[in-house]
């Protein structure tokens, strides 16, 4: 059991450096781009004597500066399409003026009809610059909050100032010396980074200079270009981020108990923004998902564990368009597969901190299901954990009892009985089913199927063979014919994840179905 003021093992700097991850797919951009455009922002900024007073401020500046703009995910989308590709592409360009009109008009309504287009682009030349200026508006104004909620005041004033440019042009109007030196460094590596890694050092110093003075501080500017080849390479070397924020004294501030929850509470809020109908969808997995583990008997440790793998199970999400988790209609398979890839992106980005492990395990776990048909390992049977089945039956209720831009919500009583279909049909666990349904306030009821949707006669066949019954023992037993008999195996064997007697043998002892060889009233 975790005690609220203890701490947790976690340090400030190691989670957000994990969140930063999931903020790079929202850009388009790999992972690890946030990562490393701190540490040439860094370098940069040695150069021009930054003292370590500020070295921490430049690395939350960094891992944050980006995090407002799930705010404006769903409006963006709503203008210009895939707003995964939309940030992507505005690298290429000095956003501002003609050019980012440009921009804008022809990425106006990307991937629908041509009269599609034509609305978005006469809603961006009658109401543009009013968009522009709500959008950096939100996504300030959100990147504030997130910096309050994680404790890091510091670096408040500083984040709001990334549209800002150096010529005085950007929102907020500040000019010059007037920005934050950290977010002057900032701003600088984040474009230089991209450049580097698509067209090279060369092009990168080129783009630096072509904005200096107009976007970039020309003082940062200058030491940039100065030493382009040792500030990539230093970047490009330090590849242990465990080390680096190990290494570093101005980020060892650690986490309580209670901290960590925050933290991830508001990862969670704001993982929930990217898309409209999923407002509070991570919290309220949480806390069902907690509430089913207790009805379920664990132990407080484990219950802490589990909510808090609700919290980030949805983090992947940050690498899918908003245009495809609110398309009203059915997804087409490419758009499905880039659904199914927001798990494996969630595993990439819960693996550090290593301390995270066991919230990673559980979180990782929440698409699989019982029958192998879950994403992205396609686990099945005894191989999810009971963990990962109460998250995982969890997060499908509740996402039930939401609208979604394709359905309605559910009534909870509607929910509780697809779910009990999921179970008849293998997906899901009768006791995660049951543990879920109580804690959501349904009625269980009598069961109608055992274990992964076993039948009655099913767990019959079951304690047979795991007590070493061969399959015309089956039969003769049963009084059935031995291919009867063996198609009850087969069955059993694909709805369990088994191929051999021992591990059924096993999943009937896991599930407390050889207490006795008389049926069970199901």
């Amino acid at each position: 059991m975790s005690v609220a003021g203890a701490d947790s093992g976690v340090r400030l700097a190691e989670l957000v450096g994990a969140f930063s991850l999931a903020v790079d797919l929202g850009l388009g951009q790999p992972m690890e781009h946030i990562l490393r455009s701190w540490l040439i922002a860094a370098d940069v900024g040695s150069r021009l004597g930054l003292g370590s007073d500020v070295r921490a401020d430049l690395y939350y500046v960094s891992a944050l500066a980006w995090v407002g703009c799930v705010a404006d995910t769903p409006e963006l989308a709503a203008l210009f399409g895939d707003d995964i590709a939309y940030r992507h592409d505005g690298y290429e360009l000095d956003q501002v003026g003609l050019p980012l009109l440009g921009f804008m008009l022809r990425h106006a309504g990307a991937g629908g009809s041509a009269v599609q287009r034509a609305r978005a682009a006469a809603t961006l030349l009658t109401n543009g610059p009013a968009t522009v200026q709500r959008v950096i508006q939100s996504h300030c104004l959100v990147t504030a909050t997130m910096a309050d909620r994680l404790g890091l005041a510091s670096v408040r004033d500083p984040l709001q100032q990334l549209f800002t440019r150096y010529d005085g042009k950007g929102v907020p109007s500040l000019v010059g010396d007037g920005i934050a030196l950290q977010m002057r460094l900032y701003q600088l590596a984040d474009v230089v980074e991209v450049v580097q890694r698509d067209e090279g050092t060369e092009t990168a110093v080129s783009v630096a200079r072509k904005r200096r003075g107009s976007q970039f501080d020309p003082t940062v500017v200058d030491a940039f270009a100065t030493a382009a080849d040792d500030v990539f390479a230093g970047a490009a070397a330090s590849t242990d981020w465990d080390a680096l924020v190990g290494s570093d004294s101005s980020l060892q501030r650690r986490l309580s108990e209670d901290e960590l929850d925050v933290a991830l509470e508001a990862i969670a809020d704001f993982t929930d923004l990217r898309s409209r109908s999923r407002a509070g969808h991570s919290r309220g997995v949480a806390e069902l998902a907690a509430a089913a583990a207790a009805h379920a008997g664990l132990p407080q440790s484990e219950i802490t564990v589990v909510r808090r793998a609700g919290l980030v199970h949805d983090i992947g999400f940050h690498g899918v368009s908003s245009a495809i988790l609110d398309k009203p209609g059915r997804l087409s398979t490419a758009q499905w597969e880039r659904v199914r890839l927001h798990a494996y992106y969630r595993e990439r980005m819960l693996a550090r901190p290593a301390v995270l492990a066991r919230v990673n395990a559980i979180a990782s776990m929440t698409n699989e299901r019982s029958d192998g048909s879950g994403y992205h390992r396609g686990l099945r049977g005894p191989a999810i954990s009971l963990g990962g089945r109460l998250l995982g039956a969890a997060c499908a209720f509740r996402a039930m009892t939401e609208p979604r831009a394709y359905r309605p919500a559910l009534a909870p009583p509607q929910a509780t009985a697809e779910l009990r279909s999921g179970v008849r049909a293998g997906r899901f666990t009768t006791d995660a089913a049951d543990a879920v349904i109580s804690a959501a306030g349904q009625r269980v009821g009598k069961r109608q199927s055992g274990p992964a949707g076993l039948t009655p006669r099913e767990i019959e066949v079951l304690r047979l063979i795991a007590r070493g019954a061969s399959t015309r023992r089956v039969a003769e037993t049963l009084g059935v014919s031995v291919k009867t008999a063996g198609t009850h195996v087969e069955r059993i064997y694909d709805k369990i994840g088994a191929s051999t007697r021992s591990t059924a043998a096993l999943y009937a002892m896991q599930h407390g179905l050889l207490d006795t060889l008389e049926p069970l009233d199901l």
